[in-house]
């Protein structure tokens, strides 16, 4: 194996007396450092995207939420919200409203979700990093934050109390409808604030407090629809949520912030498979050219090969010899492309090489996971490639 190993450094390291072969090694080993850097760059830019999307949501999924198994909502008891103030762990925890409603404004009308929330909302959700105008809702009073979509689409102002906006929602119940009054429950609010996260909730949510939304949709006093947590830093999720199952029960379910964004996740890590699928496709490719130069060396020694092999070596030696020559040169290769590939998301991530907009650069992240599936990619699909080109190697060809 020492021998082996020794010839195949000589091998990889020294030209050929042939210009063309060493041509070919080059263009091969380049092909394995461009194609380890593209992979590199693009699974780093690819987790960038993914970063850069879910950052948005996260401004308004908090740690773990308690959402109603059957139905819209369901009444805590007393009993229940004193055990949940006991739990260690959690930090902060808000009750929610949440129904689909109508918005009217000036004559227009579009359908939302309405989501009332109560004063500890903003200690669960980061509140201030969301309001791009105005100011969030008071614990008093019938106001309400649209979505930036929601105001443009309206041609609603922020803080005009000469026109109300109106939450209107089905008033449940039999008989002929009559009117507008008697189909529909309505509350006449004030649009203090607009809020931007992302262009699904800013064209589809409304906030408000969720006194109002008890007296749009005639709830009792601790009836609600979910409730949302905030954790303590370096808590046991899995533990909190064993907790929050023995108070609550099966009346709620309890979801973590992936399982709330569980077809986002989805989508985002299917386009990223498809993407590493994609340029390991071209890697394949590249190695082809692996294959291609080990072949031309064997038949380059091929005389070295026959003194080797009237010494006394094996034919599995003299083909270890060229498995080993291909495996370093993709595996060197791999390396010098993942630093390569390494320099230039770290020169994007500190210096904004390439921009998306004046203001935002192309987001990239730089993630161990992406280092050790390059090189295990590289060097799996290199050693694959070594070992059908060395399998040529025969007693009738090198006679």
């Amino acid at each position: 194996m020492n021998v082996s190993l020794y010839i195949a450094k000589r091998y990889l390291l020294t030209k050929s007396s042939n210009n063309a072969i060493n041509i070919i090694t080059i263009i091969a080993a380049i092909g394995v450092i461009i194609g380890a850097a593209a992979l590199f760059i693009v699974l780093s830019g690819f987790a960038g995207l993914k970063d850069f999307s879910l950052q948005f949501s996260s401004l308004v999924d908090p740690d773990l939420k308690a959402v109603v198994t059957e139905g819209k909502s369901i009444t805590l008891t007393d009993a229940q919200e004193n055990e949940l103030q006991n739990i260690d762990g959690i930090a902060s925890y808000s009750k929610i409203i949440e129904e689909r409603i109508i918005l009217s404004y000036d004559d227009k009308k579009l359908l939302t979700t309405l989501k009332g929330v109560d004063a500890n909302f903003g200690t669960v959700n980061d509140i201030d990093s969301i309001v791009a105008e105005g100011s969030w809702i008071s614990d008093q009073g019938n106001q309400i934050v649209a979505g930036w979509g929601i105001t443009n689409d309206l041609s609603m102002g922020v803080m005009d109390y000469a026109k109300s906006v109106t939450l209107l929602v089905p008033r449940p119940g039999k008989g002929q409808i009559t009117s507008v009054a008697n189909a529909f429950n309505s509350v006449y609010t004030n649009n203090v604030g607009v809020f931007q996260i992302n262009e699904t909730l800013d064209n589809s949510l409304v906030f408000t407090n969720i006194e109002t939304a008890k007296n749009l949709l005639n709830y009792e006093e601790n009836q609600i629809s979910s409730i949302e947590f905030k954790l303590d830093s370096g808590v046991d999720e899995t533990q909190i949520r064993s907790s929050l199952t023995s108070v609550l029960g099966d009346s709620f379910t309890i979801k973590n912030r992936a399982q709330l964004n569980d077809a986002l996740y989805k989508m985002l890590n299917t386009e990223n498979l498809a993407v590493y699928l994609i340029f390991t496709l071209v890697l394949i490719i590249a190695l082809f050219n692996v294959v291609g130069s080990i072949v031309m060396m064997i038949l380059d020694k091929k005389k070295n090969l026959n003194t080797l092999f009237n010494m006394g070596v094996t034919i599995k030696d003299l083909r270890r010899i060229f498995f080993l020559q291909g495996s370093l040169m993709s595996i060197v290769g791999g390396v010098i492309g993942l630093v390569l590939g390494f320099l230039i998301i770290l020169a994007q991530k500190l210096f904004s090489l390439h921009m998306i907009t004046p203001s935002l650069a192309y987001p990239v992240a730089i993630k161990p996971i992406n280092f050790v599936l390059v090189l295990a990619t590289i060097s799996v699909l290199g050693i694959l490639a070594s070992k059908i080109a060395s399998v040529r190697i025969s007693k009738q060809l090198i006679a």
